[in-house]
């Protein structure tokens, strides 16, 4: 009887933890994860910690993760905005851009810069290191937070940006601990 209990008892963990991967494989793809250690290999960013948003997901869901790649597991979810100008009218297709006043949020990877305080409070500057957001700096892309984005996911879409990144404030407060207390600059990796 106590083995069978034991058994039935590993059973459901072992099936738990392989749930959880699969949805961690939903929100931030392995070939994403595996592409971003590539790349931060011999670079003077945070080898540890990393920043994905995952624009495929609702925008009322949970696509903005941090994520330790030490030990392969997400440390924060929270909803994300995107740009207004990436909304396509009757659709759940987006677009980007990297074109100043296009209002379009830009995919590929960016430095997680120097914080100031701006008309929002807190931000952070984005270093865009691709040539799809190589225009980040001088179109004011920066990660900060707004009071029409949600604490929670839910099934309506997020407010909109004019391309920030945008989050909660308690989901920024969470991040920006995460930021402030890396020795090297950390990347924010956006994908679709």
């Amino acid at each position: 009887m106590i083995k069978n209990f034991i058994f039935l008892f590993l059973l459901i963990l072992s099936c738990s933890k392989a749930e959880s991967q699969q949805l961690d494989a939903l929100e931030i793809p392995q070939s994403k994860i595996s592409e971003i250690k590539s790349f931060l290999q011999g670079k003077e960013y945070n080898q540890e910690l990393v920043v994905f948003i995952n624009f495929r997901l609702h925008s009322g869901k949970y696509r903005y993760f941090i994520y330790d790649l030490k030990n392969n597991r997400i440390l924060q979810k929270a909803v994300v905005s995107h740009g207004s100008g990436s909304v396509i009218p009757h659709s759940d297709i987006l677009q980007f851009g990297n074109v100043e006043g296009s209002y379009r949020s830009s995919l590929g990877k960016y430095e997680i810069r120097e914080s100031y305080m701006g008309k929002f409070g807190k931000a952070y500057r984005l270093q865009g290191l691709d040539s799809t957001n190589s225009n980040a700096m001088e179109r004011a892309i920066v990660l900060h937070s707004y009071g029409c984005v949600p604490d929670e996911e839910s099934n309506r879409p997020s407010c909109l940006s004019l391309g920030c990144p945008m989050l909660s404030k308690k989901a920024f407060d969470k991040t920006a601990q995460y930021i402030d207390q890396s020795k090297r600059p950390m990347i924010l990796y956006a994908f679709y």
